[in-house]
């Protein structure tokens, strides 16, 4: 290499910190505003020059740094930002914008970088897509809930909301309510109706994706309870896994694994650590709600674990079969893991 660096991220501005190897001369600054056009402009002054890297953490904005320094013909590694603070180690001085530069030009030039992994286009694409379905339908749901809560505190009981039928949309508009929780009701059914439409824009996205990808066609296929919009989910989030040394890594990933912590013969109860991509957890947990059928392939399964321990934790269980399950199937198709939708 002849240039190394790092640079830190920040909505205004970007810092920079790196060693020219060849002159041994090091150069920090800032690069402000931190936008995708001054990025470009400030890193012309590599151009031509071959073995320059740069170091980043995987924080909001990372997306854009990194397509401008591959775009430059730059090396780019994206740092996991917990793992880059631990290996700060003792903090001594402040914490600055400058030291943190400083820190992953360090950990870049020492190979003691921890890399994550910087996902194609493709999957990135894919990605935005699920989670903006995710959070319509978290939203969705919660203006449900607030419909729900104002029937039931003016007596009305017996009327799920989240069937959404005719008939429930008429028991509604017959429910004796005060004109305040009147308004309340239709505005949060307003509210309903348009995240609902905003979701189908988004699910017909996320299904196009699903019939035209190799891998999520091949998730579909191969297991039983994923469909078109978690296939897309699990492939956006898992992405490539030859990047993990066994299923257990991809499990971990999840966030599905089980805690212990133990000391001097004491071990408390496991949790699940619930680190990793929030919408693969949810993913892979709705794709398990179907080991419940007597169709299901993991039905015995669930039925065991369910009558040894509880209903919830048998489909956690399933869920962690079905993270294994997609990492092998993942793994297995190669480079077309990676393919764009045809």
């Amino acid at each position: 290499m002849s240039v190394v660096g790092g640079i830190d991220i920040h909505r205004s501005q970007l810092t920079f910190d790196y060693v020219d190897l060849d002159s041994g001369e090091v150069l920090r600054g800032k690069i402000a505003p931190g936008d995708r056009e001054t990025l470009r402009r400030w890193l012309g002054r590599f151009s031509g020059r071959a073995g320059v890297a740069f170091a980043l953490e995987g924080c909001t904005g990372w997306r854009y740094v990194v397509e401008e320094l591959q775009r430059a013909g730059i090396e780019a590694h994206m740092a996991e930002p917990a793992e880059t603070a631990a290996r700060r180690g003792p903090k001594r001085r402040a914490k600055t914008d400058r030291t943190d530069a400083q820190l992953l030009r360090d950990l870049l030039l020492e190979g003691r970088i921890p890399e994550s992994w910087i996902p194609p286009e493709p999957v990135l694409e894919a990605r935005a897509l699920v989670r903006l379905y995710k959070d319509l339908l978290d939203e969705r749901t919660g203006w449900l809930q607030r419909v729900q809560a104002g029937l039931y505190h003016m007596g009305v009981v017996d009327l799920d909301v989240k069937a959404m039928s005719a008939a429930g949309r008429e028991r509604i508009a017959a429910a004796h309510l005060s004109p305040a929780t009147r308004i309340a009701i239709d505005t949060g059914m307003r509210q309903v109706d348009r995240l609902s439409e905003e979701l189908g824009n988004a699910r017909e996205q996320i299904h196009w994706i699903a019939r035209r990808q190799p891998a999520c066609k091949a998730l579909q296929a191969a297991h039983y309870g994923v469909g078109p919009l978690t296939s897309v989910a699990i492939w956006a989030e898992m992405g490539d896994t030859r990047r993990f040394r066994s299923s257990d890594d991809a499990v971990r990933h999840a966030g599905l694994d089980v805690t212990v912590y133990s000391s001097a013969g004491r071990r408390t109860a496991g949790h699940l650590a619930r680190q990793g991509p929030v919408l693969l957890r949810w993913a892979l947990y709705e794709s398990a709600v179907y080991a419940g059928r007597p169709s299901s392939p993991d039905h015995a399964y669930f039925q065991q674990v369910k009558a040894r321990l509880d209903g919830q934790l048998a489909l956690l269980s399933v869920a962690r079969k079905l993270a294994r399950r997609c990492h092998h199937t993942l793994r297995n198709l190669g480079d077309q893991v990676l393919a764009p939708a045809a």
